[in-house]
């Protein structure tokens, strides 16, 4: 396990926590492929009946760290080959176990995407989410563009993914994304007391339940899509442009591009 994801697991609960403050907990490939070798590790181990999603610092995470595009969309072989795979959102699709976040401060792309994987998500009053994926000449990933239509409506999910709507913490509840808005001094606690009343109950009922209400075949196909797309687009100029733009601290201009 990186030190930039921390694990523990305690009272049936498997904690992980986003551990880069420095850098707003973006994620590199590392912390992807942490996070996800510990959700599937935590589906296997008996100990583990709910994981706990949570960050260090004042931000949930930032998204992805753009240096990382940066270097695909520049042509580097090395973090070309390393993203290609993202375990985070494999282990999301097919993870059996109930999954809880705690979101404060910012939660930027992979940030929304993964509490849509989410069984029960608590906001800090400051929480602030958002998915900038066309902003940067990109498409949504973790099967959103399935599953927040299906939660919150097209017409609002398409301001989310495409306008890069912002949605702040009651909004979030407002909108069915978030079970409950709470002081950020109580989130923690909040979401600790929601995992262990989780744990408690029968381990196999909550399964079965949880994969009831889950179409896990058609979210797991809808990755699959939605990273075709995300590779190809990774290499193109709308997303050099967006890059250069962000680092230059402008508006990105794609009119010049069909």
């Amino acid at each position: 396990m990186s030190d930039l994801v921390l694990s523990d697991i305690s009272g049936g609960v498997l904690t992980l926590t986003l551990n880069r403050p420095e850098r707003k907990n973006a994620l590199t490939h590392v912390m992807y492929t942490a996070l996800g070798d510990a959700i599937d590790a935590g589906c296997e181990d008996r100990r583990v009946r709910c994981i706990l999603i949570q960050g260090e610092g004042s931000a949930f995470t930032v998204g992805n760290d753009l240096s990382e595009f940066a270097a695909v969309n520049a042509g580097d072989p090395n973090v070309t080959a390393g993203v290609r795979g993202n375990r985070l959102l494999e282990a999301l699709g097919r993870s059996s176990k109930p999954i809880i976040a705690a979101v404060h401060g910012h939660a930027v792309g992979v940030g929304l995407t993964m509490l849509l994987h989410c069984d029960l998500v608590f906001v800090a009053d400051d929480a602030k989410i958002s998915a900038p994926f066309v902003g940067l000449g990109l498409v949504p990933e973790a099967a959103a563009s399935l599953l927040l239509p299906a939660r919150i409506g097209h017409a609002r999910a398409f301001s989310v993914l495409t306008l890069g709507e912002v949605i702040d913490a009651p909004t979030a509840v407002a909108w069915g994304m978030a079970n409950a808005c709470v002081p950020a001094s109580e989130l923690r606690s909040r979401a600790r007391a929601a995992a262990e009343a989780v744990c408690a109950r029968a381990p196999t009922a909550v399964r079965l339940t949880r994969a009831l209400m889950r179409d896990a075949e058609a979210i797991v196909a809808r990755m699959s899509e939605e990273a075709v797309h995300f590779h190809a687009q990774l290499t193109k100029p709308e997303v050099t442009e967006a890059i250069n733009a962000f680092s230059e601290k402008r508006t990105p201009d794609f009119s010049r591009f069909d």
